[in-house]
């Protein structure tokens, strides 16, 4: 008898343990997450995979009325409730950082933030001036927090492997940008809770702003839907809409049309070589504008940002990569428009060179200025530029030279300019531009600040100032301004002259030519006179003093 039960007990325990299970589970839970079953599952695998360690193998089986639990057919449906699955704690990652930003938690304390760091459930991330850091979750959706921002990172967890992601975030302070991997099943949660709204999504991009500091609370969709929940509403926002809650949850927030992307002007936009000059038409309605500059792969990690109220911009420094352009309106009250995009690519190239002369801002009389650089390691050339704006939109001079200086072949008017150097390598592949240099052009002639010196009797010695990069002087003094009659002509080396005192008195007019070293000579400086005793006359008065005596 015992060992008849024996043979018998296996077969009918399993179904009597199925139908109790099916009697002690409910009808099938609306959170369900569906599995596919893949060869050679088994119901004792997925169980050990997914579910939770309290949670049995045996109550999948009866949850989804499975009479072989060893053999389970490919193609096959599995419901596993969303309450059964295993959830572990998925820290967000720190895929990039701009500037100075900071990290608090519990465990931790008060920490700089680095790029690869993980950031545990609880931690507070404040962002300084001029700064962002850009955020990886389990499920690879992405944030960006602005400069000036405060996140609080409520909830971090995923069910397991099975793709869906519980990320639940608190912006306190500032705007932050996110790009939302779509949903992988019914608990995939994406929640932003700001002081006024809390938006919720399964896979869009769009942005939140806090509010204060003049800045309206608003959500701004650019793709998908985001549905905004305030303290009375609930709203459905699609792309291109913006919720703005002036407010603070108190009424509905108005729905309004995200204002216009800018339209970039081709004729003004220069991307490359650097430095990167941006132009666009003026939107209505726009109290200013806002240009990023991100990774072209990885949009949501900012490389550069700047608001301004012109259409214009200049970015002297970017990493190299592929890049884009995004440049978008903000309204008077804080929010913000549609971006205007443009990829672009930064060549690694050679480093900009190190200007020489002219100096910063200095002023030449040169009609043919010469400008000098220093050589970078590795270059076989280099490219001059000079022109009267400074994003150099239209350049007056492009000059490609195997040197390291090179003289105007035509002559300048008066006025400023600037001018900026690149380096060449042997594959002609051009570096970056150095940072734009002012120079003034100037036909006033320079004063050489003549002294009059006494070295010695009956020679006569003027000394002038010496000037930067000129090796040579050329001298005239005449007895006229028109310099008709020449007393003297001379070349020298040092800034001074010495010459035998002419016996009659008078004046005596002196010009200074300032002469390059590659021979240009520049204009004469501006006339100067020097005032001689008649030592002639001294002469004949102590004569005629002699003849009284006799």
């Amino acid at each position: 008898m015992t060992a008849h039960v024996y043979r018998l007990a296996p077969a009918a325990l399993r179904w009597l343990f199925i139908a109790v299970m099916l009697c002690a589970v409910p009808g099938a839970q609306a959170q369900d997450w569906n599995y596919r079953v893949r060869p050679g599952d088994t119901l004792w695998d997925l169980g050990a995979l997914y579910l939770k360690p309290d949670v049995a193998w045996q109550q999948l089986q009866a949850h989804n009325r499975v009479a072989d639990p060893y053999r389970l057919p490919p193609g096959q449906r599995l419901r596993f409730p969303i309450a059964w699955l295993r959830v572990t704690p998925a820290p967000a990652r720190v895929v990039a950082v701009r500037g100075r930003v900071q990290v608090q938690d519990s465990d931790n304390g008060s920490r700089a933030v680095i790029q690869g760091m993980l950031l545990p459930i609880g931690s507070t991330l404040q962002t300084g001036a001029e700064a962002s850091v850009t955020l990886a979750f389990a499920d690879d959706s992405r944030l960006q927090l602005r400069e000036n921002s405060q996140l609080q990172l409520d909830q971090l967890s995923s069910y397991g492997a099975t793709g869906m992601v519980d990320t639940r975030l608190r912006l306190q302070r500032g705007r932050s940008s996110s790009r939302v991997t779509p949903a992988r099943g019914p608990a995939s949660r994406y929640i932003i809770t700001a002081p006024t709204a809390t938006s919720s999504v399964r896979g869009t991009v769009f942005r939140v702003s806090a509010g204060a500091a003049g800045a309206i609370a608003a959500t701004e969709v650019m793709e998908g839907r985001v549905q905004v929940d305030t303290r009375s509403t609930r709203q459905l926002v699609g792309a291109g809409q913006a919720s703005l809650d002036p407010s603070s949850g108190t009424a509905a927030p108005a729905l309004q049309a995200l204002l216009p992307a800018p339209e970039l002007l081709d004729a003004q936009l220069r991307l490359q070589p650097l430095p990167l000059s941006a132009a666009w038409q003026a939107v209505a309605g726009a109290a200013r504008y806002r240009v990023e500059i991100v990774q072209s792969a990885a949009p949501e990690v900012l490389l550069f940002a700047r608001e301004t109220n012109e259409t214009t911009l200049g970015i002297d420094q970017l990493p190299a990569g592929q890049l884009r352009l995004l440049v978008r309106a903000v309204a008077a009250d804080g929010s913000e428009g549609l971006d205007a995009e443009r990829d672009f690519t930064v060549p690694e190239g050679l480093p900009a060179p190190l200007t020489v002369a002219p100096r910063h801002g200095q002023t030449v009389q040169q009609a043919q200025p010469r400008f000098e650089w220093a050589k970078v390691d590795g270059a076989v050339a280099s490219v001059l530029q000079v022109a009267t704006d400074p994003a150099f939109l239209h350049p007056l001079v492009e000059q490609r030279t195997s040197g390291q200086r090179w003289r105007t072949t035509d002559a300048l008017p008066e006025g400023r300019y600037y001018w900026r150097v690149a380096s060449l390598d042997a594959q002609g592949q051009q570096g970056r531009y150095g940072q734009s240099m002012p120079l003034q052009r100037s036909d006033v002639p320079v004063d050489p600040s003549l002294q009059q010196l006494q070295p010695g009797k009956r020679m006569l010695t003027l000394r002038w100032q010496a000037s930067d990069g000129h090796p040579r002087y050329r001298v005239q003094i005449a007895r006229n301004a028109a310099f008709s009659k020449l007393l003297l002509d001379r070349e020298v080396d040092a800034p001074e002259v010495t010459l035998k005192q002419p016996w009659r008195g008078g004046t005596l007019h002196v010009r200074v030519q300032q002469i390059d070293d590659d021979g240009y000579a520049g204009a004469f400086s501006a006339t100067q006179q020097v005032k001689l005793r008649c030592g002639l006359c001294y002469g004949a008065g102590a004569g005629a003093l002699l003849l009284l005596a006799l």
